[in-house]
């Protein structure tokens, strides 16, 4: 690999992710180790490390990487830690989520996507993450158990509390709720006697969750 892309990935973990209060040293360790030129489009491939959004398929995007930071950090990933991720995308997040120690179901409602991240996963060696093709909101969805983190990579008005069922005891949840252009990334947590609690991460704008569209608004 170029030299010129392992000074990219430093640049991108030292002056961007660093430096918005990721301080976390093993998910700095992880975004500076897991390939991310290898999970991004190939016609963006010398974007991989800007401070950017970048188109997937199916109008979905990749988050910054300063907000992947971010994400991973709140999340207190421990290793063994059982990971639900909705909206497996380019399998980036998945890959650095089983890097953390997690073992990870990854789920998306596009067959092309988890398709295409199933065998990236695979043949870079993220041995701990199961990719799943299928619609989290449709009635017949059942994901057998709770989970010690889950992880939402869409948008919707609010957070949807089918999700939060799924949330173990002790455990938290990642999504982005609000209003694009402002949206807001929220960690809510589950204490152990199942009371819940919602932390404020940042601003962004991310695609709706397929499922968790805004209703359409009649005037009359």
């Amino acid at each position: 690999m170029s030299l010129n892309i392992e000074q990219a990935r430093f640049n991108m973990v030292e002056q961007q992710i660093r430096t918005w209060d990721v301080l976390d040293t093993n998910v700095l360790d992880v975004l500076g180790k897991v390939p991310r030129e290898d999970f991004v489009p190939s016609r963006y491939r010398r974007m991989a490390f800007a401070d950017l959004r970048l188109p997937l398929a199916m109008q979905q995007v990749m988050m910054k990487p300063v907000e992947e930071g971010r994400m991973l950090q709140a999340l207190g990933l421990e290793q063994g830690h059982t990971v639900l991720e909705i909206g497996t995308g380019s399998g980036f997040t998945a890959a650095c989520l089983s890097a953390l120690g997690g073992r990870v179901l990854s789920i998306d409602i596009h067959a092309e996507l988890a398709d295409t991240a199933a065998a990236r996963l695979e043949r870079l060696g993220f041995t701990d993450v199961e990719v799943r093709c299928s619609d989290v909101f449709d009635e017949s969805f059942d994901p057998g158990r709770t989970f010690d983190r889950i992880v939402v990579t869409g948008s919707a008005a609010d957070v949807p509390t089918r999700l939060l069922d799924w949330v173990s005891p002790g455990g938290c949840l990642f999504a982005v709720r609000g209003c694009s252009p402002a949206m807001e990334a929220v960690c809510v947590n589950l204490d152990a006697q199942g009371q819940r609690s919602t932390e404020s991460l940042f601003e962004t704008d991310l695609p709706r969750l397929i499922g968790a569209e805004d209703r359409p608004v009649f005037e009359f």
